[in-house]
């Protein structure tokens, strides 16, 4: 919803298993990097891991996803954030009620949703599109995408590289919730090997569970954060080839629990909770972020 045409528009805020976004419609204004800083920023703004432009699909889609990172990069794909446009399309009404097609930086997505008492998307599972190995793909500047090996302040890790649709870097660690994470994770972000930096996770299969993995995640352009989708669905890729889960896995990570279904695509399942709408004027929010 439009409050006004010049820069005053209405923002909604989202999380996804603890993965927050603000998403704001298309044609509210012409966003900048800057402005998805200012709108992210914890302090003097909304508050998000990500801004979501929300706008009208073509040939054949119903919806469009710009992506934003809180560092205001743009980012390819996020199955968190999918989820909570999906929400916030289907109360502008694109698309079906239990169906949203959306084309994303990362590609074409079909979400499956499915409503609460009030008609609003409460859950959603996206096809997120098959998994690669491939270096190019992903893109990694090294002849193969598995057994990568990584050190930083003399901690040495090993893991694999994914696309999916954005690169991943799933390291396999004792217990992600002792990982140095916040120390490890910005200097592994940069890993020479990915021309587009990455994002990393770490792994561990859940102890007690069959098919399950425990994960903390450093979002490229972001930082730690309590989800990440398209990265719940490359740990389980990875560790479904290494043998270590099933086709179907269950992912916990801070936020929550997420589901993934490993095959020739790769589904993603998870809530999706809208936490408030907000007008915002952002011809103040550019004054004030100067």
């Amino acid at each position: 919803m439009v409050v006004s045409p010049m820069t005053t528009f209405r923002a909604s805020k989202l999380h996804a298993t603890g993965n927050d976004f603000v998403v704001v419609p298309a044609d509210a204004a012409a966003f900048t990097a800057a402005d998805a800083v200012a709108l992210c920023d914890r302090h003097r703004g909304i508050g998000a891991d990500g801004l979501l432009v929300l706008g009208p699909g073509g040939d054949g889609a119903d919806a469009t996803m710009t992506l934003y990172n809180a560092d205001g990069g743009f980012a390819e794909m996020s199955g968190n954030g999918a989820r909570c446009l999906a929400w916030a399309a289907r109360r502008a009404g694109y698309g079906e009620p239990e169906r949203l097609v959306v084309d994303t930086g990362g590609g074409r997505r079909v979400l499956e949703l499915t409503l609460d008492a009030d008609k609003d998307v409460a859950h959603a599972v996206c096809d997120m599109g098959p998994v690669t190995f491939e270096p190019a793909e992903i893109p990694l500047a090294a002849p193969s995408s598995f057994g990568l090996a990584a050190e930083v302040h003399g901690v040495a890790y090993d893991g694999d590289a994914a696309g999916m649709g954005n690169p991943h870097l799933v390291l396999f660690v004792d217990d992600p919730a002792t990982a140095r994470v916040a120390q490890h994770g910005p200097r592994l972000e940069h890993d020479a090997r990915f021309p587009a930096r990455t994002n990393v996770e770490f792994v561990a299969p859940t102890p007690g569970e069959r098919d399950a993995l425990t994960m903390r995640v450093w979002e490229r352009g972001v930082g730690e954060t309590l989800s990440c989708g398209t990265g719940a669905c490359a740990a389980a890729a990875a560790a479904r080839r290494r043998g270590l889960v099933g086709d179907r896995v269950t992912v916990h990570v801070p936020g929550g629990d997420l589901s993934v279904l490993v095959g020739a695509t790769i589904r993603l399942g998870g809530p999706v909770v809208h936490v408030f709408d907000v007008d915002v004027d952002l011809a103040a929010l550019r004054r004030e972020s100067r």
